[in-house]
Formats: structure tokens, sequence, C-alpha cells
């Protein structure tokens, strides 16, 4: 099984290992697109206006800028615990122990604008970079879609995509049945279904910490998937019949 998470903008700073090596992240056949993309992100960084305008910031985040001049230099850190936010703040990793950090570095995967996948545990420095960020002369998209969908298709098993739509479209999960979308929707009172935005990230990190500390063996299909999710407590449903090759998840 491979569990596919998205980023956050917010990453946490410093960190205690050596600078980036993009040589020691996972999926190594990603390598030389992460080579050029870092190097075209570091060029940019230079001139803090451009940067500024591609990377959507504003003059109070020239932080963000100083980040990106420095990705080969500056320390890193287990991407498990670099990004931030919502669905990070549930995952909760620098609770996690041991066994459950190395579940996820076998079975999660996040998927980086500048890196693209990398693994759970993979050294990784703070950045900025987005998946609607405007590198000049790169279309990210055009860089990543084929070789993220390439390494999804080799990939034997089960594979549940949390990234947002956004991620999603920079490398599309292969069409099989035991790949999937997952999306996180609400129940009214008279059973109708809406897609959530705060909500969807915290039931998405409270469902991969479950699977985290849970460490299951053998979800090989859907079914499996959704057997255990009833059995911790948490509703995944197949989706309308117009939207094959998602679930929901209620939250």
């Amino acid at each position: 099984m491979l569990v596919l998470l998205p980023p956050s903008e917010t990453k946490r700073e410093g960190g205690a290992g050596e600078p980036l090596r993009v040589d020691a992240l996972s999926f190594g056949s990603l390598g030389a697109i992460r080579d050029r993309l870092v190097d075209d992100v570091i060029e940019l960084a230079g001139d803090a206006d451009a940067a500024f305008h591609a990377l959507r910031l504003g003059p109070r985040q020239a932080a963000e800028v100083e980040r990106d001049r420095r990705l080969r230099t500056s320390p890193t850190m287990p991407a498990l615990d670099r990004y931030t936010g919502v669905l990070y703040d549930a995952l909760d990793a620098a609770t996690l122990d041991a066994q459950a950090r190395a579940y996820a570095h076998r079975h999660v995967a996040i998927h980086s604008a500048l890196f693209g996948l990398v693994g759970a545990l993979d050294p990784v420095p703070a950045y900025r970079l987005s998946h609607d960020s405007r590198i000049p002369g790169v279309r990210l998209k055009a860089l990543w879609r084929e070789a993220i969908a390439r390494e999804l298709d080799a990939r034997t098993g089960l594979i549940v995509d949390l990234r947002s739509e956004g991620y999603a479209e920079l490398g599309p999960v292969p069409d099989r049945d035991d790949a999937v979308f997952v999306r996180v929707v609400s129940v009214d009172e008279n059973g109708r279904r809406r897609a959530l935005n705060h909500f969807n990230k915290r039931a998405k990190g409270l469902f991969v910490r479950a699977l985290l500390l849970a460490r299951p063996d053998g979800l090989t299909t859907l079914p499996d998937l959704i057997d255990w999710a009833a059995s911790h407590g948490f509703v995944l449903t197949a989706a309308a019949a117009d939207r094959p090759g998602e679930l929901e998840l209620v939250a």
C-alpha cells in the first residue's frame, strides 16, 4: 500500500540533517528533474521581486525567498516533520514511535512541488514552492506529470490518494481498481454530502495517523481498506457512480 499526501505551504524551520542530497531521496528516477528545478528555484530567489511574484508572496514573506536561496546549504529534516499546518498537526508525527515512523516511510509518500514524490522520512530542507507557482521558463505540470505518473504506475499494490486536486494534476494515479482518490465530505441530517476544506485536511491527518499507529498488514484491495477504516471508526465509502475511482471519507 502507498498513501499519497499533499505537502503544506508552511514548513518547520531548522533541522539537524546534512544539506540536501538529491540522491538520498526516494523515487530516484525523479533525480534529474529535482536537480534542475532546485537550480531554477535558487536562481529565481536571487531576484526578490521576481520571486515574490512567482511564488505569490508579499513583502513580509522575504524569509520564504531566503529559504529558497539556501536550498542546497540549509539543514534538512524528515519530510514528515518538515511540513506543518492542519493535516500535519492532526497527524502529529512528533508523537509517533519508531515503528510507526518506519511504517510511514514504507507506505507514505508526500508530493512536493519541488521534489516530486518523497518518502515520509526523506531529508528535505525548508522551501517555498506550490503546485501553482510560476517559475520563469518552467511549467510544473509539464515537468512532473508524466514522470510521477510513471512512478505510480510502476508501484504494485493499493494506492490511496489523499492529495489535493492541484497536486493530483501534477501526477495522476494509474487508472486501475486498486488506485483511488479520497475526497472528504460531511453528511447533513438529510443525507446530503458536501466537500470540506479545513476539516478535510484534519480528517486526512487523523486517518493517516490511525494507519501508522495500527500498522495494518494485508491491505491490498479497496474492500480491505474500507473494512479496516470501519473497524477504526472511519466511514469510507464508494463515491457516486459518476465518479469512478473515488472514495469518500465522511468527517
